[in-house]
């Protein structure tokens, strides 16, 4: 480990060896002093090293201490080396929050497995009881290759005992899925999901598999699954003869302090704060549990769940133990706190010069760069290693960059779990559903059906689609990518938007407005091209590359850069040192990193003494950017002024004066930066924020400013993939899409109206000194709910925000909230974007029934923006309607951006699209749905770019129909799944490449097992598609021995080459060369018909390329 020698040079103090030498025997304590900053980690660290067979328990006061704890011994030890005993969020019996039940279960199992060396826990979580099975081996699943007979029957039945939920596809952890002799299982204890293949009653295979395209990896010989809760496993070492009762007696409640092995020392860190932590725990719990009995619940006994106090000092009296405190004097370490440096360089370099020796740790390789840059001193050390907090030895001095330049240390825990990430291939179609199909129009879905064809029985599955007066038209699922789901701005969520009108099967009014959308979207496309071209034409200023201060700027960022920002931050200045000017968008989440490269972009500009502007919706926003601007480029020369209401009119006009006569270097301002007397002396660079939150007259200013100098437009509205392709010539996008590392999970709760339940979240939030959000979406009666919230929380500093105050007000009440001045903002969903208060960690939500899920996704994202535990409270009344009930849940289970976003995202990215493609396009966008107008904008844009030439492209490649006398679909038998199912037909009927039906026919066997001969079929009538659409047949009809296929009018075959090919896999073929062309075919020995088909026109085709 790169920290090593710290550790060496901390046991050799003499206090630690007397310590080693003299460790308190169980039921012993040792007071232990002197130890500033992270040393009493790294006398942890050092005692571990030095005596590996002992196992060394922390117990921190708080969650808080316990993640500094476990921050800092990762980096002494290894990112394996601790292991975290986090304490429960929730008190009932059940921990609903994966992440948080998984590490329990995980670090007790390694802990009886006796894998566990370090532990860090807090003082609650070491006073819960918990349910240990009394055999753990019967609580773990061990699934090897072949090791013995195992039935799937009985692994699913254990995973059901185990607390797993079946479902069609595993898309996250706690789930399983089967498909015929297939088990796909993602379970506490493993590091991926797996697949695990039987051949009767063996286990053949086990491969791990991605959540995101469900295809599996790299192969494993075994995987071991944890049960969900310790609570879901029987003790089942009670014999099957004994008596009911004691069959299903309850696993032991145990507590950690019983688990730890003999010979455990126990470090307590501030021994009073963890006394008082589990005081309050026990009160606490009196009053949880008073509250859940007051809303109808049964909760457990206070007994079930905690040690009481006494109860938890007579277990702790036990064990060994070491008291770390200030206080203590029994054993001093001769250590000392580190001098203040507060960013003052000339005062570090004056310390470094002073004995003892100094080390500087650095949280990553770019701070070290930096600073060994700014100090280019010889007598410091620099190393990578991130501790919480710096010491003196009094032969070493330890110092952290985080402390030299007062900046907070972020606290980086990864996920534990992955989820899926939604695709567009999620949107499937659901029954009941209105559909588009590109011939007859809006229609209703009504699922999926097997009819029969022609008189030999064949059976076919169709999707059917019901058409106004009740007329049904019958899709077959090989031509079902001649259906679109009608999505428009306002469904899924918020229900704004009517629902359409049905077209009349064979009516012209579905052809006319399909022709009329599509001449609309092709005046747009060549618009956007012919600005597209100008822009190109245009020259603007090409910058210079960067210099060491723009390295330097990068690399003092206080996170680490996630790949999406390290990207978008490198495109932007590449297109600064073009010379054509830049008009790049780039959309993430509020808290993805925008403003980040917002300031680098300014920042180059500024160096090569250009100005730059922030252009943003709301005076509250330009605060929030001057204060971030301010604070990142504080070590720099840079004038940044905020054109605001805040500012009196004499002070506005001296400002726009400094701005004419180039004294202003970055301007952030709102719309008032836009009126005409404001005269740039240099402007370089322009960011707009949220620009479609701008009226036409300033969006008008902004189009001839765009022309001139280099634009950066920010979004948190996310925009459909398939838009951003198709746009992609057209404006340049960058896609902020992995969340930042240190973003905790929310944690949220659905519950009814409780004020014992709001008194207590709220005080929680005060007690940390945080802050809290409360919305209530009425403005009629905010004024009530806000005295009664105040009426819960007395000591709290509250404030009321609506949008029919002054617009002054509301920007002054605002202001104090983002400065920490108001610690209870009552206020309507005005706070659902932009505003970023890291502080705020608790939102609840009245009536959360009422809201669309995209708004309380939105809202939620207001808190969680640190590394503290953030909490989201869902108020709705007893009785909701199901609709309603579903979108909470899908918030409740899903702490993250997981699955359950899928339907927020979309209704987001419909409204990002509406943003972007302007108002005359959504008349149209209404009309066609949205899904169908994508489509087509995209064929447009595509046309338009190769030129007229390659108008046709799409149109010309037309897939024949085929039909066989052979059933050729995938049976329910096979794929189960609907949605799954959809998706693989639209793909193999969008196929046009062999290669594309080739990966289907891959995943199909891996996902579902081998192929049965109807999916065989299918993939051949895909094939014969995509074969026979490049060689203009318009029909293919097989029946026994015999074919038939006919050409497109228009098509020109070259029927010599044809016939060669089918010579060669023995087919006569009888050509009748009246219009259309046809051929008839009879396989006169080799392989049968369909196969050697195929091979025929890939021969055809093959030969035509060469």
């Amino acid at each position: 480990m790169p920290l090593d020698f710290l550790l060496d040079r901390f046991g050799e103090l003499p206090a630690t060896r007397s310590l080693i030498d003299r460790l308190p025997a169980p039921g012993r304590r040792i007071g232990a002093g002197g130890l500033p900053g992270s040393s009493p980690a790294v006398l942890v660290a050092t005692l571990a090293r030095q005596l590996p067979q002992r196992v060394f328990t922390v117990v921190a006061p708080t969650p808080a201490d316990g993640e500094r704890w476990l921050a800092d011994l990762q980096t002494l030890l290894g990112p394996d080396g601790p292991a975290l005993y986090p304490q429960r969020e929730s008190l009932g019996a059940e921990e609903p929050h994966y992440e948080l039940a998984g590490e329990r279960i995980e670090t007790l199992e390694a802990l009886l497995r006796g894998s566990v060396r370090v532990l860090v826990t807090t003082a609650r979580a070491s006073a819960e009881r918990t349910a240990v099975p009394a055999a753990l081996e019967q609580s773990r699943l061990v699934i090897e290759v072949s090791r013995e007979e195992r039935r799937l029957t009985d692994t699913t039945q254990r995973l059901d005992a185990m607390g797993y939920t079946r479902v069609p596809t595993v898309t996250e952890v706690a789930q399983y899925s089967i498909r015929g002799g297939i088990l796909d299982v993602y379970g506490f204890g493993m590091a991926a999901p797996a697949r695990v293949e039987w051949w009767g009653d063996e286990v053949a295979s086990v491969r791990s598999f991605d959540l995101d395209s469900q295809r599996s990896g790299e192969t494993l010989d075994r995987i071991t699954i944890l049960p969900m809760r310790a609570e879901s496993v029987r003790d089942e070492s009670v014999g099957v003869d004994a008596p009911e009762g004691a069959q299903r007696a309850a696993p032991l409640l145990r507590n950690l302090l019983d688990l730890l092995p003999a010979g455990t020392v126990l470090l307590l860190d501030q021994e009073s704060a963890v006394d008082r932590e589990v005081e309050r725990a026990w009160a606490d719990a009196a009053h949880h549990l008073e509250v859940a009995r007051r809303m109808g619940e049964e909760p457990p006994s206070r007994d079930d769940l905690l040690l009481d106090p006494d109860a938890w000092r007579s277990r702790l009296a036990r064990l060994a133990r070491v008291a770390v405190s200030d206080a203590e004097t029994e054993r001093r370490f001769p250590l000392a706190p580190p001098e203040h440096v507060d960013r003052d360089l000339k005062r570090l370099r004056q310390i470094v010069t002073t004995s003892p020796p100094t080390v500087i740790l650095c949280d990553n390789e770019g701070q070290l760069e930096r600073l060994e840059e700014l100090l280019d001193v010889d007598r410091a050390t620099l190393a990578v290693g991130a501790l919480d907090g710096g010491f003196i030895m009094p032969t070493l001095r330890i110092l952290t960059d985080h402390e030299i330049f007062r900046r907070a240390r972020r606290l980086r825990r990864p996920r534990r779990y992955r989820s899926a990430v939604s695709t567009a291939a999620s949107r499937p179609l659901t029954p009941g559903g209105y559909v588009v199909h590109l011939e007859h129009g809006i229609g209703i879905y009504r699922g999926l059906q097997t009819i029969a064809v022609g008189s030999e029985g064949v059976t076919l599955e169709v999707a059917v689609v019901e058409y106004e007066g009740g007329d049904r038209l019958n899709v077959p699922l090989y031509r079902i990518d001649q259906l679109e789901p009608y999505r428009t701005v306002g469904r899924d969520g918020d229900g704004d938007a009517p629902p359409p009108r049905l077209h009349r099967l064979g009516a012209t009014t579905w052809q006319r407005q399909r022709d009329k959308t599509r001449a609309a979207i092709r005046a747009m496309a060549a618009e956007l091209l012919n600005l597209y071209a100008r822009r190109q034409l245009a020259t603007g200023y090409a910058f210079p590359p960067d210099t060491p201060w723009q390295r330097e700027l990068e690399s003092a960022f206080l996170y680490e850069d996630t790949p999406d920002q390290r990207r978008a931050s490198d495109e932007v200045k590449r297109d600064m040192e073009r010379v054509r000017p830049m008009d790049r968008l780039l959309v993430g989440d509020v808290g993805y990193g925008k403003t980040e490269v917002a300031v680098r972009a300014a920042f180059k500009a500024v160096q090569a003494g250009k100005q730059a502007v922030v252009l943003v919706p709301t005076t509250i926003l330009a605060e929030q950017h001057g204060r971030t601007f301010r604070e990142r480029l504080a070590d720099y020369p840079v004038r940044i002024e905020v054109l605001s209401r805040f500012r009196s009119t004499k002070e506005l006009a001296a400002l726009v004066q400094r701005i004419a006569n180039g004294e202003v270097d970055i301007v952030i301002g709102t719309h008032r930066l836009l009126s005409l007397d404001v005269k740039f002396k240099d402007l370089g660079l322009l960011i707009v924020d949220e620009e479609h939150r701008f009226g036409v007259r300033h969006k008008e200013r902004l189009k001839t400013l765009k022309l001139s100098v280099d634009v950066l437009t920010l979004t948190a509205t996310p925009i459909p993939r398939t838009l951003h392709l198709s746009l992609a010539g057209l404006r340049d996008l960058a896609l902020l899409e992995t969340a930042p590392k240190d973003r905790s999970p929310v944690l949220t709760f659905v519950e009814p109206w409780d004020d014992a339940l709001l008194e207590e979240a709220m005080a929680r939030e005060l007690d940390r000194g945080g802050q809290v959000y409360f919305v209530h979406n009425r403005i009629e009666t905010i004024d009530t709910i806000a005295a009664r919230v105040q009426a819960l929380a007395p000591r709290a500093r509250l404030a009321v925000a609506h949008g029919q105050m002054r617009e002054q007000d509301l920007e002054a009440v605002m202001g104090r909230f983002v400065r920490g001045e108001v610690d209870v903002l009552v206020s309507t969903m005005i706070v659902e974007s932009g505003l970023d208060v890291p502080n705020a960690n608790t939102m609840i939500v009245d009536r959360a029934d009422r809201f669309g899920l995209a708004q309380l996704y939105q809202l939620r994202g207001r808190v969680g923006r640190s590394h503290r535990r953030a909490f989201c409270y869902l108020l709705v009344p007893d009785q909701v309607d199901v609709q309603a009930e579903e979108r909470l849940q899908v918030l409740e289970h899903h702490t993250d951006l997981g699955s359950g976003y899928r339907i927020a995202l979309r209704d987001l990215e419909l409204r990002g699209a509406g943003n972007l493609l302007g108002g005359e396009q959504s008349g149209h966008v209404q009309a066609v749905g949205f899904d169908t107008y994508l489509r087509w904008l995209e064929e447009t844009v595509r046309s338009l770019k190769q030129g007229d030439q390659g108008a046709g492209r799409r149109e010309q490649f037309a897939p024949p129909d085929v039909t066989l006398d052979l059933p050729a679909h995938l049976p329910d038998s096979y794929v189960a799944d609907d949605d799954a199912k959809l998706d693989l037909y639209r793909r193999l009927a969008r196929a046009e490449q062999a290669c594309e039906i080739q990966a289907v026919r891959e995943e199909l066997r891996d996902r579902f097992g081998p192929l049965p001969p109807e999916a065989e079929r299918l993939l051949l009538v895909a094939e014969l598609r995509a074969l026979g659409g490049q060689v203009g047949l318009e029909t293919v009809l097989i029946k026994g021995d015999e074919a038939r296929l006919t050409f497109r009018r228009d098509a020109a075959p070259r029927l010599t080459g044809l016939q060669v090919a089918l010579e060669a896999v023995q087919f006569e073929a009888d050509v009748r060369r009246a219009v259309p062309l046809s051929v008839r075919l009879r396989r006169l020995g080799g392989e049968s018909i369909g196969p050697g088909l195929v091979r025929a026109l890939t021969a055809v085709l093959r030969d035509h390329h060469h």
